[in-house]
């Protein structure tokens, strides 16, 4: 097919894999069987076959300890067409969460209102005045979580990428901007644009920068690795290279990738690898953490603030992050029905994003396949990372292959609490 683009995969994957075996419990301890262990890494070793990841981690926490941390592939030397100075990848190095960083950035703002600086049913406009144009002055800051402030686009046609390092500009071209819907009913998803409205309501009401926010109430107290808003110079060669793989998109993937994205999908891929996307602050995307790091995160959710004994969040707080707003919709950007929290992708019964009967679950998706989330029910939280952008269809089957077996061999060990909407 023109333009497929596929990565070396040798015969033996046990050569290119990586187990942190002092980190993963004996899976019996946490209730899953040697072989469902050995299920969920056999997902894992189906989707790299395809050719479609250079370089993917893996971490599972199941009852708080770690299931699985397992790296495969290549840091660097493996993208498609290269052959040379190959590095093995590890299981602790970062990656970019893409959208999945949505989720972090938006615990941001509830720590500003679990300490009475604002609350999330406050309008927007009582912090950014300059948001109102438009009838967006109704818009409350839970709406702008939710992904329902009407502007999931920029109003430039074709948005140049470097657009994202201009924070000022950026704000304002928001603030001016028409809504997608003028009665604010309709969900549409902000992939890029409501990450800078939620940012500069941080910086305005916490009078802090957001890099020294995530870095002081959540990376440091959770003692994370990496976790920042784009990565230092000094760390860049910890990370893999992102490569688009696979079939070269063709219509409808690119008319919905420029409709959501902004830009071309082969243009996105190329940008996220620049050294401004690297040194910028995005807050819906271009979070840096490790797997571990992620993983971190959301056992600290599932364990309603807490990890370790230390407290990062009141339980209040997380369920006020994991509440529903409103009922199920169709997307009017995504095209697919999904529910929203304030700040996270809800899972659905019989089926939804993170596995069969997963209602309870909340997490978030980054650019395709990079996935973190949490199970109340299954009492798991994982991260999974990788650097292949394809719209392969085997990609996407062998990555809800990976779901499906972690949700088959961590069986439900307990009845989760649901959450009513928020209206």
């Amino acid at each position: 097919m023109l333009g497929n683009r596929r990565v070396a995969v040798p015969r033996d994957l046990a050569s290119i894999t990586q187990i942190d075996r002092a980190a993963e419990a004996p899976p019996n301890d946490l209730g899953v069987s040697e072989r469902g262990l050995a299920r969920i890494w056999e997902a894992v070793e189906n989707l790299y076959r395809t050719g479609l990841q250079p370089a993917f981690t893996i971490v599972i926490r199941r009852h708080g300890r770690i299931l699985m941390k397992r790296s495969i592939g290549w840091l660097r030397g493996n993208g498609p067409g290269e052959r040379e100075d190959r590095v093995l990848l590890t299981p602790d190095a970062p990656m970019c969460l893409f959208s999945a960083s949505k989720a972090i950035t938006a615990l941001l703002l509830h720590k500003l209102a679990e300490d009475g600086r604002l609350s999330l049913d406050d309008r927007v406009v009582e912090y950014i005045p300059e948001f109102a144009p438009h009838g967006k002055d109704r818009v409350t800051i839970r709406q702008l979580l939710a992904h329902r402030a009407g502007i999931p686009t920029l109003p430039v046609t074709n948005p140049d990428p470097s657009l994202l390092q201009h924070w000022d500009a950026m704000v304002h071209l928001l603030c001016l901007a028409p809504p997608f819907d003028p009665r604010f009913e309709k969900q549409a998803y902000h992939a890029l644009t409501s990450g800078f409205i939620i940012g500069e309501l941080v910086r305005r009401v916490g009078g802090i920068e957001l890099r020294d926010a995530l870095r002081q109430w959540i990376a440091e107290p959770l003692g994370l690795d990496y976790m920042t808003f784009g990565l230092p110079p000094e760390q860049r060669a910890l990370a893999p290279l992102h490569y688009r793989t696979g079939p070269k998109p063709v219509w409808p993937i690119t008319a919905i990738s420029k409709r959501v994205l902004g830009v071309d999908f082969e243009r996105a891929v190329e940008a996220s690898n620049d050294n401004s996307f690297l040194s910028s602050v995005v807050p819906a995307g271009n979070i840096y953490a490790s797997a571990d790091d992620a993983s971190r995160v959301f056992q600290m959710l599932l364990d309603d603030g807490e990890y370790e004994g230390r407290r990062i969040l009141q339980a209040e707080t997380v369920r006020t992050a994991t509440r529903p707003v409103g009922k199920i919709q169709l997307d009017g950007m995504l095209g697919i029905p999904i529910r929203f929290s304030p700040g996270f992708m809800l899972g659905e019964n019989p089926v939804g994003l993170w596995g069969p009967n997963c209602r309870a679950a909340f997490g978030h998706i980054g650019f395709l396949t990079v996935l973190c989330w949490a199970d109340p029910e299954r009492d798991i939280s994982v991260a999974i990372l990788n650097n292949g952008k394809s719209v392969a269809p085997a990609g996407f089957l062998r990555t809800v292959r990976i779901i499906g077996a972690i949700s088959r061999s961590c069986r439900p060990v307990r009845a989760a609490r649901l959450l009513e909407p928020q209206p």
